[in-house]
């Protein structure tokens, strides 16, 4: 791959995984509000997202392949993105105890140089075991679910709470890698 990459996040989650998989890339996170809704449906919302962000960052660039994300988790119709607080942690957590939820992330991927831009959707289902409130009070205060959607971390301390994935598990961690590299490969000829 010729073209260089850049991550449009900050996350430390998704450079461990472009990093797992092989990529050379810079991290140039972008300046996009994440908490504004741009769409009723959850699935074009986070393409609408992720590709709000891959824009924020291409706009400062001549060149390259910009990397954008959006990740939300949907129960029963309720989208759930970062928890404001220890307080809607918990309440996350316990809305998704004993249940199952998807998990959805938007990708974006956008050329600087010539304005070529894509998006998609992957969905992931999750089970959770029954939580008690124990459980749930002792995650929120290691300080695990601040700065993730659906208020956990799969590749943390929560990974006790998942009894079962449908879908890809790397598209809960943050970033769906699969269908990335066949997108970036696509790009490349």
């Amino acid at each position: 791959m010729s073209k260089k990459i850049i991550l449009a996040s900050a996350s430390p989650r998704r450079r461990r995984l472009l990093r797992q998989i092989g990529l050379t890339f810079q991290v140039m996170p972008s300046s996009i509000n994440e908490n504004n809704s741009i769409c009723h449906d959850p699935s074009a919302n986070v393409q609408a997202m992720a590709l709000r962000k891959a824009r924020d960052v291409a706009a400062r660039l001549e060149d390259g392949i910009v990397i954008g994300a959006d990740t939300q988790i949907l129960v029963d119709g309720e989208v759930f993105g970062k928890p404001k607080d220890a307080a809607d942690a918990a309440r996350m957590l316990s809305r998704l105890s004993g249940r199952i939820h998807r998990v959805i992330t938007g990708v974006a991927l956008v050329d600087a140089g010539t304005g070529f831009e894509e998006t998609w959707a992957e969905t992931t289902l999750v089970t959770f075991r029954e939580l008690s409130q124990d459980e749930i009070y002792a995650y929120v205060e290691t300080g695990e679910p601040m700065g993730k959607a659906g208020a956990y971390g799969i590749q943390g301390r929560a990974a006790a709470f998942v009894e079962r994935i449908e879908g890809c598990y790397f598209n809960v961690v943050g970033l769906p890698l699969a269908r990335l590299v066949q997108k970036l490969r696509k790009l490349w000829g």
